[in-house]
């Protein structure tokens, strides 16, 4: 049983790999219709492409170095 275990795991590892082509729709079915206003077609690579708002880019620099907190009002001790 281990031994078939050994023999298939490396297939089902190279099976997971996929090809790497890039997409095309299926014979007979096109690409959505442009969108309102655009002057052309997009491609299968450009409407897979996340926008702005779905992958916002990071606008806070990160701490190089530790800082001390500033004080926080809203920092309270439970009640009881």
């Amino acid at each position: 049983m281990i031994r078939r275990l050994v023999l298939l795991a490396p297939l089902v590892l190279l099976a997971a790999c996929g090809q790497k082509k890039d997409l095309q729709p299926l014979a007979g079915n096109d690409l959505p219709v442009a969108p309102y206003g655009s002057d052309h077609q997009l491609s299968a690579k450009e409407l897979l492409k996340p926008s702005t708002q779905a992958a916002p880019e990071r606008s806070v620099e990160l701490r190089k170095r530790s800082e001390e907190r500033e004080d926080d009002p809203f920092d309270l001790p439970p009640e009881g």
